[in-house]
């Protein structure tokens, strides 16, 4: 096998699978690039409040991704269904898949939205965290939640134009939602009396706007009467809900690493800020990852949707090398300038040190984590979402929370233990996903409609 790869990395086929992916592989990257300067906008804005606004807006940010996990879950079986139709040429069915896709996807962000107002409150003053984050938590979270439909509606809304080769569409979409961003953290988190609620509604703001850009181009695409079909609707459900309760595995799985952090004797406020703050900066790599990941999604079920099963093999792994490449790049830039990237987001001493502690452990595997995440994009877009789901489950409860604990507050060995409790789940993760991606089952599976019909019975060949 080993053989075999390597005479593939040298062939001519090599370079034309290369080329296909990175075509969907650039605007991804571009995209997640956006999303990463927005974050640290964010945390820069937040860092003008203190250290405890920094730490409240992590630990809001890490809720209101909570409340959007249904949102994410929808976006890849709606991928995974719409590519293969796409490029089968099944125009009927997949305007049924667009719009039934889009349909839960605004019904599910409205109910969200009005449930994570009515519950955000009673969550966030449950949570064993300093009572210190816990009112400026509350409100930022607040906010994120009337954005929620608009949010929903842009994460499927792209979802719809990279699976449909408009990707394009979705880059100057998120091009304009980053600059107007930004451009509003800073005037109205610096600048009016909202301070730093301007934080959330300046991302309510540009996701809306965003939200109907995308609404828009998808619609001149997929004009008419709204065709909703439960047997559509099905099919996303099939592949999306192991995606979703993955994201929910892993956002409780990072909430916990949160109050484990508050838990810590000494500098706890501190210590939530430095993580918050690394999180942000490990964004640039990670989001470009995600890129990558999602653009996996499309060439492998683009190429199943052809039939091409071998073919969509390889480029599954082509995809998941250029993108460790580009982390591996990424990674050095980052440790290089640690201090730079530190001192940029608190001007609190305490907090640089601790965030430089954490990019140092956590950069170590960064590549082996961008193997894993991408290889699972590759996973997803042939509807094999269940073993992605599997691996992140047990890498993330059965291996990074009770090393995290055990090591961080049993043993009182500090928040560098958590970071490399981390690092040790990572790569039992990467274990399992190279595993399952290398015994090509989900090949055979897929062309069989056996993922689908054992989760509820769809996708039978298309």
């Amino acid at each position: 096998m080993i053989d075999r790869i390597v005479h593939f990395l040298r062939s001519e086929r090599f370079r034309v699978f290369a080329s296909e992916s990175w075509k969907v592989c650039w605007p991804m990257t571009l995209i997640m690039m956006f999303m990463s300067v927005v974050g640290l906008s964010d945390i820069y804005v937040a860092g003008w409040f203190g250290k405890e606004t920094q730490a409240a807006y992590g630990l809001a940010f890490q809720l209101f991704f909570i409340f959007g996990i249904i949102g994410q879950a929808i976006s890849v079986g709606l991928v995974a269904v719409a590519s293969r139709q796409f490029s089968a040429g099944k125009e009927r069915e997949l305007r049924e898949s667009i719009d039934s896709g889009l349909v839960i996807a605004i019904a599910t962000g409205l109910t969200l939205g009005v449930l994570g107002l009515l519950c955000s409150g009673w969550l966030v003053y449950s949570l064993n965290v300093p009572a210190s984050l816990k009112g400026q938590a509350h409100a930022i979270v607040s906010i994120y939640c009337v954005g929620m439909p608009f949010s929903y509606i842009l994460i499927n809304t792209n979802a719809v134009l990279r699976a449909c080769q408009r990707i394009t569409i979705s880059l100057w979409t998120m091009f304009v939602v980053c600059v107007l961003n930004v451009i509003l953290n800073f005037a109205l988190g610096l600048h009016t009396p909202l301070g730093y609620r301007g934080i959330a509604v300046a991302t309510l703001i540009s996701t809306g706007i965003g939200c109907v850009i995308n609404y828009a181009a998808v619609r001149r695409f997929v004009a008419g009467k709204v065709l909703f079909s439960r047997r559509a609707a099905g099919r996303i459900f099939a592949i999306g809900w192991p995606s979703g309760l993955l994201q929910v595995f892993f956002q409780f799985g990072a909430m916990v690493l949160f109050i484990i952090l508050g838990s810590l004797p000494e500098k706890s406020v501190e210590t939530l800020a430095a993580f918050t703050n690394g999180l942000r900066i490990e964004s640039m790599i990670f989001l470009p990852v995600f890129a990558f990941n999602m653009a996996n999604a499309v060439v492998v079920g683009n190429l199943l949707g052809k039939k091409e099963k071998h073919q969509a093999f390889l480029g599954g792994i082509v995809t998941a090398l250029m993108g460790v490449v580009v982390a591996v790049a990424m990674t050095l830039i980052v440790i290089a300038n640690a201090r730079l990237f530190a001192g940029f987001l608190s001007r609190n001493e305490t907090v640089i040190r601790t965030t430089m502690t954490y990019l140092y452990i956590s950069m170590l595997f960064e590549p082996v984590m961008a193997w894993s995440v991408i290889l699972g994009g590759g996973l997803n877009g042939a509807g094999d979402t269940k073993s992605v789901m599997l691996a992140m489950a047990c890498s993330t409860w059965l291996v990074r929370v009770p090393l995290a604990y055990l090591l961080g507050v049993h043993y009182s060995l500090g928040a560098a233990a958590v970071w490399w409790s981390m690092n040790v789940s990572i790569l039992v993760q990467s274990l399992l996903i190279t595993r399952r991606y290398f015994s090509r089952r989900w090949i055979d599976e897929a062309d069989e409609g056996k993922i689908d019909r054992g989760s509820g019975g769809i996708l039978e060949g298309g």
